[in-house]
C-alpha cells in the first residue's frame, strides 16, 4: 500500500511586493494554519515515512510546522525544487519516482496543481479550490511503488483544511 499526502502551504504574507514568489513568507493566519493542522493530523495518528516539500519559503515553513508537530527536527524536511511552479504532469512524474521503500510521504506545494492533481484521484467529487494548508490524504491499496500509484489505484480518502475546524 502506498499513501501520499498533498499538503498546500499555508497562506502566505504579500506585504512585501519587492519580494520574488519564491521567498515570501506565511501571513499571520499561516502562521496560526499551519501549526493547528499539524497538530490536528498529528492527534490522528499520521506519520508518513518522508516530508517532501518544495523549495519555496512558504511551503518549507508548513512543512516545518508538520515535522515539529511529530517531534522531528525541521532538518528531517527534504526540499525539492521540481515541486515549485509544476505542472500536473511533472508532478505526477516526480510521484511515480518516489523511492519505494517509503510507504507513506508527504508532499508540500502550490496551487494550481495539488487541487489539480487531488481531482485526477477523486471519484465523483470534485475539490474547486484547495485551500491553503489544505490537506488531501491518498491511498493506492494495491501498490506496492510509486510507479503504480495512479489515478486507477489510487483514491482521496480525506480533504481537510482549516475552516473545517473550529480553532
Amino acid at each position: 500500500m502506498k499513501k501520499l499526502t498533498l499538503i498546500r502551504h499555508a497562506k502566505s504574507s504579500w506585504s512585501d511586493y519587492g519580494l520574488r514568489d519564491h521567498d515570501r513568507p506565511l501571513a499571520d493566519r499561516g502562521l496560526r494554519d499551519a501549526p493547528f493542522m499539524a497538530q490536528l493530523m498529528a492527534s490522528r495518528g499520521w506519520l508518513p515515512d518522508a516530508l517532501v516539500s518544495s523549495t519555496a519559503l512558504r511551503a518549507r515553513t508548513t512543512a516545518e510546522f508538520f515535522a515539529a508537530a511529530l517531534g522531528w527536527q525541521p532538518a528531517v524536511v527534504q526540499l525539492d525544487k521540481r515541486i515549485y511552479e509544476a505542472s500536473v504532469p511533472t508532478l505526477l512524474d516526480f510521484i511515480a519516482h518516489l523511492p519505494d521503500q517509503w510507504n507513506h510521504i508527504a508532499l508540500f506545494g502550490h496551487n494550481p496543481t495539488f487541487t489539480q492533481v487531488a481531482n485526477l484521484f477523486y471519484q465523483k467529487k470534485y475539490i474547486d479550490n484547495l485551500p491553503t494548508c489544505g490537506i488531501v490524504e491518498l491511498v493506492a491499496e494495491d501498490a506496492g511503488q510509486w510507479s503504480q500509484f495512479t489515478p486507477d489505484t489510487a483514491r482521496v480518502t480525506a480533504v481537510h483544511y482549516p475552516k473545517q475546524y473550529a480553532h
